[in-house]
C-alpha cells in the first residue's frame, strides 16, 4: 500500500510520517508547507508541496505515486483564528476536504482516515466523553471538523469506502526535538513561552467546578497519537467498506494548575502561576473515554504526562535555547 499523508510536514503530521514509516509503510506527503516545515520529513519521503483545494494537482499525485489510501490532517486549527475568519477556515476544511475526496473517488482509493478533533463536542457536562456524546461544537474550527466528518461518512456510503474519523484530545509532547511543535497555541508551550521570557505562567480561572478550581483536560503525546493513525490506517486496510469513528486520548484527566505544576519541575523554573478571568468557551472539563479504540484496535496510549512535558521542552529549548539560561 502507499498512503498519502496530507499535511504531513506538520507538527502532528510529521509524528505520523515517522511511525508509518518506520513501520514499513509506503508514504507520500502533500502539504503547503504553511505551517510545516520540510525538514521534518526524512529524506525518502516524497513531498509534494501544494493544497488540498487544488483538484488538478490531487488527481495527478494519486495518479503517480499510485496511492491506495489517504490520511488527511492539512487543515487551518486555530480556534480563536476560525472566530475571526470562518470564510477561511470553511474553505480550506471543507472545500478542500471536498476536493480531495472527489479525486479519492475518481481515483478509485478505497481507505480514508479523517483527523478530526475533540473540539466537535464543544462543552459537555458529562465526565468521560464518548464516541456517542452529542456534538455540539461552539467554534467555527469545530464546525469544520464536524461538516468534515458527515462529508467523510457520506462519500464512504455512497462509494465504498473504508472510513475513520480521529478525534483527537489535547496533544503535546514530541518524539524528537526536531518534530516538536513550532507555536506557542496549547498550554504547555504558552507557559514555556512566559517561562521564557521569566514571566509567570497565565492560568485562566481558578473557580471551576474541579477539585483545585482549573480546568481539566484530556493529554495525549503526540507519538501515541502517531501510532493511533498507524492501528486505525492497517485497520481500514484489513476490513470492507464502513467507517470507525474514535476518540484518541487517556482517559484520565489532568487540571492546568497540575500542568503547571510540572512544567515547573521540568524546567527547574517555579514562578507562581497568575490567574487571570476565565476565557469563553473553555468548560470545566474534557476527558476521553478511550473504551473503543482500545476495543476494537487494541491501542492504548503509553506515555504520561511528565514525558510529554519533558520532550516538549528539549524541542522548546532546540527553537529556543535562550530557555535555559533564563
Amino acid at each position: 500500500m502507499t498512503w498519502l499523508i496530507t499535511g504531513g510536514a506538520g507538527y502532528i503530521g510529521a509524528h505520523v510520517v515517522r511511525s508509518m514509516t518506520q513501520a514499513g509503510e509506503r508514504v507520500v506527503v502533500l502539504d503547503d508547507l504553511s505551517s510545516g516545515v520540510a525538514g521534518r520529513l526524512p529524506a525518502e519521503v516524497p513531498l509534494v508541496r501544494g493544497s488540498v483545494t487544488d483538484r488538478a494537482l490531487l488527481d495527478e499525485v494519486l495518479d503517480r505515486h499510485a496511492v491506495t489510501g489517504v490520511v488527511h490532517l492539512a487543515a487551518k486549527k486555530q480556534v480563536g483564528e476560525s472566530v475571526e475568519r470562518p470564510l477561511l477556515y470553511y474553505r480550506e476544511n471543507v472545500a478542500g476536504l471536498t476536493a480531495l475526496l472527489e479525486a479519492v473517488v475518481a481515483a478509485g482509493v478505497r481507505r480514508f482516515l479523517f483527523s478530526s478533533s475533540a473540539s466537535v463536542y464543544g462543552v459537555p457536562d458529562v465526565e468521560l466523553i464518548t464516541e456517542d456524546t452529542p456534538c455540539a461544537p461552539i467554534s467555527p474550527y469545530g464546525e469544520t471538523k464536524l461538516a468534515g466528518e458527515w462529508l467523510v461518512r457520506a462519500a464512504g456510503r455512497a462509494h465504498g469506502l473504508s472510513t475513520a474519523c480521529l478525534r483527537y484530545f489535547n496533544v503535546a509532547g514530541s518524539a524528537a526535538p526536531e518534530l516538536s511543535d513550532t507555536g506557542a497555541f496549547n498550554v504547555i508551550p504558552m507557559f514555556f513561552e512566559r517561562l521564557t521570557r521569566g514571566e509567570a505562567p497565565r492560568i485562566f480561572g481558578d473557580d471551576y467546578p474541579t477539585p483545585d478550581g482549573t480546568c481539566v483536560r484530556d493529554y495525549i503525546h503526540v507519538a501515541d497519537l502517531a501510532d493511533a493513525h498507524l492501528a486505525v490506517a492497517r485497520g481500514l486496510a484489513e476490513r470492507g467498506a464502513g467507517d470507525l469513528t474514535v476518540n484518541i486520548g487517556r482517559g484520565t484527566g489532568v487540571s492546568v494548575r497540575e500542568i503547571a505544576g510540572l512544567v515547573g519541575e521540568v524546567t527547574g523554573k517555579h514562578l507562581e502561576p497568575v490567574v487571570e478571568a476565565r476565557r469563553p468557551g473553555d468548560g470545566a472539563k474534557a476527558v476521553a473515554s478511550a473504551a473503543r479504540m482500545s476495543g476494537e484496535l487494541g491501542w492504548t496510549a503509553r506515555h504520561g504526562v511528565r514525558e510529554m512535558i519533558e520532550s516538549a521542552w528539549e524541542g522548546w529549548c532546540l527553537q529556543h535555547p535562550e530557555a535555559r539560561a533564563n
